[in-house]
């Protein structure tokens, strides 16, 4: 640990005093520099962003800091003390200090002014001879008396009756700041231009009861006898105006002091925010850096996976091929064998019962090697459209894989800016909340962070949507590996007698058929649609169950219960056809697929209506091997 450490380790709350003396001197001496042509700064925090202040400014910071909470160090006290101490003794000239505006021009009159002593709060006196033809409920109302001295700006008004005089006393009470004793003497010059001022109450002469009588309440009016004396002393105190001033300057400086010390508190706090904000983007831009090297080697992977996948399918075209050409070759050799032994009919009866049983061997092997090729055109073709699914069913999966990448990016980025925002706007809310531009920045922060917010929740649903789907191809992918009805989808069509066919899926012809019936334009579209979509909702819900069993022992089968709530409203509301589209697409999930409640493949013999059995789809595909064999012969 070093000397200063220890020396500001050993310096308690109730030595400070003493240990301001040594930085006072270095001030004093100029090794501090604190004044700096018309502006000031504090040699004691160099580090902060403000370095220049004015007089007051470097004083309410450097006796805040002096005063400050348990969190600062007694050397930095001890410092700020010795500052504040060498601006009061030494720079006390430099202070600007607001002198109070004397309204009146000439010197003599602002002395008086300075001099004469006022109820305070500032309040006004307006006396209202009542006559016989007035409305004295009227002129007793304080609201009519605030609407009309209005210009004068009065907080409040009251009213007092004066019986012995007959008159109406109006005492409007004024703010308490500069602005309240110029409305009050503007309100006492009116009156004196129009020749009612107190002189003039005071002499009445002539016809005094048609007009009425203001002024500025004084110690005179506040020290006589009558009513109006007795509200003043109940209301106000009597001050002079120069009292007044100081003790408005010294409100002031009380709270320029406090809110510079609290400017400078918050200055503080708002640099450890930063820092710590700085920290946290930092943090963020090494994990985004992590996250785009990770995805970089992972598409590359991707990539080489694809290209030694493409190089196997090229070695099986190739390794196909070459066994073709080797087998045509052997049937043409034994083709010219069957000729050559044909043409030796003619030896001897050894010798041609010889050749009738090498001529059958010949046969038989020549009828094995057709039935051999027979297989191979079948392997041929099944590993052709082997590979052409799983080439397909691969592409689409990588597809899915990156669009699902590409929407974690899009996530993790969204979380990331809205990270960084909810720093931001937490660092704005310890900036100066008057200031009109941090106020506008914030509110473009905030609907820039729900925009985010609203696109992260969009970007999160369309990413369980498509991991749903993915979920469902990996399936359908694994399935077709080990099925024959995957083999034959590509090689067959809806218009052949034997097909593949989804078993469980809505027919929604019916339902566009009924909706065209009912509405017209785009709301037919619009209810097909919505109907669609609601059906095919229904048959997945495993919880619906509008089935019952009819015949008894064996022959006891699970049929669908035509009378059951749901189905009967739909015949009822859209025909018979549409319920019978859903009756069919019911009995087909609870034939199928009961337990998943949702559409799979299936074999399916068109002509009959049912599903293919085994039997039936070979005899159909060897059908249409022979009658492609016999094409490819006459081509």
């Amino acid at each position: 640990m070093d000397s200063s450490s220890e020396e500001e380790s050993e310096i308690s709350e109730s030595e400070i005093d003493v240990y301001s003396d040594k930085p006072y001197e270095l001030i004093k001496n100029g090794h501090y520099k604190v004044k700096v042509k018309d502006t000031f700064r504090c040699p004691f925090c160099s580090g902060k962003k403000k370095q220049h202040y004015k007089y007051k400014e470097l004083l309410a910071h450097a006796s805040g800091v002096a005063k400050g909470s348990a969190s600062r160090s007694a050397k930095q006290k001890a410092n700020h003390f010795a500052l504040a101490k060498y601006m009061q003794n030494e720079l006390a000239a430099d202070a600007d200090v607001p002198r109070p505006q004397i309204p009146s021009s000439s010197s003599k009159q602002g002395q008086a002014v300075v001099d004469d002593i006022y109820v305070w709060p500032w309040m006004g006196i307006v006396i209202n001879p009542v006559r016989r033809t007035d409305n004295n409920k009227l002129l007793l109302d304080s609201a009519y008396w605030l609407k009309k001295l209005a210009r004068f700006n009065p907080l409040e008004v009251k009213t007092l009756w004066l019986e012995q005089e007959s008159v109406v006393a109006v005492f409007p009470l004024f703010s308490r700041g500069m602005s309240g004793f110029k409305s009050a003497t503007e309100l006492e010059k009116e009156y004196e231009i129009r020749g009612c001022g107190k002189k003039n109450w005071r002499d009445k002469k002539g016809d005094w009861t048609s007009k009425a009588y203001g002024w500025c309440a004084r110690a005179d009016d506040y020290n006589s006898q009558g009513s109006i004396a007795e509200y003043l002393s109940k209301v106000g105190k009597l001050k002079s105006f120069s009292d007044i001033c100081k003790e408005e300057i010294h409100n002031k400086n009380s709270l320029v002091d406090d809110l510079a010390n609290k400017i400078d508190m918050t200055n503080e706090y708002l640099n450890k925010v930063q820092y710590k904000c700085n920290e946290k983007a930092i943090s963020l831009r090494r994990v985004l850096k992590e996250k785009d090297e990770l995805d970089r080697v992972y598409k590359e992977e991707t990539k080489r996976m694809q290209e030694f996948s493409r190089d196997n399918i090229n070695r099986i075209f190739r390794e196909k091929e070459r066994l073709s050409n080797e087998l045509e070759a052997k049937m043409n050799a034994l083709k010219i064998w069957s000729k050559q032994l044909d043409k030796k009919q003619a030896l001897t009866e050894l010798e041609r019962q010889k050749l009738d049983e090498d001529k059958k061997k010949s046969d038989v092997m020549n009828s094995s090697l057709q039935l051999a090729s027979q297989e191979q055109k079948k392997t041929d073709d099944r590993v052709l459209t082997l590979v052409e699914e799983h080439k397909r069913k691969k592409e689409e999966t990588l597809n899915k894989i990156l669009q699902l990448e590409k929407e974690l990016d899009g996530k993790q980025k969204l979380q990331m800016e809205i990270q960084e925002l909810k720093g931001k706007l937490q660092v704005m809310k310890h900036e100066d909340e008057d200031d009109e531009d941090v106020k506008q920045k914030m509110k473009e922060m905030k609907e820039q962070l729900e925009d985010k917010c609203s696109e992260l929740e969009d970007l999160e649903e369309t990413n369980s949507a498509l991991m749903i789907k993915e979920r469902q191809s990996n399936d359908e992918i694994q399935e077709a590996r080990a099925l024959l009805t995957t083999e034959l989808r590509e090689l067959l069509s809806e218009r052949t007698t034997i097909r593949v066919k989804r078993v469980g899926e809505l027919n929604e012809k019916p339902f566009m058929k009924a909706c065209k019936q009912r509405f017209t334009g785009e709301e037919a579209a619009v209810q097909y649609a919505i109907l669609c979509s609601k059906w095919q909702e229904n048959l997945k819900d495993s919880a619906w169950q509008p089935f019952k069993h009819v015949g008894t022992g064996d022959k006891m089968k699970e049929v669908v219960d035509e009378e059951d709530e749901q189905i009967k409203n739909l015949r009822e509301e859209l025909g018979e056809e549409v319920k019978n589209a859903v009756k069919i697409a019911l009995e087909e999930l609870n034939e199928f697929n009961p337990s998943g409640r949702y559409s799979v493949p299936v074999l399916w013999n068109s002509k009959q209506g049912r599903k293919a059995s085994l039997k039936e789809v070979i005899d159909y595909m060897t059908q249409q091997l022979k009658i492609l064999r016999k094409r490819k012969r006459a081509a």
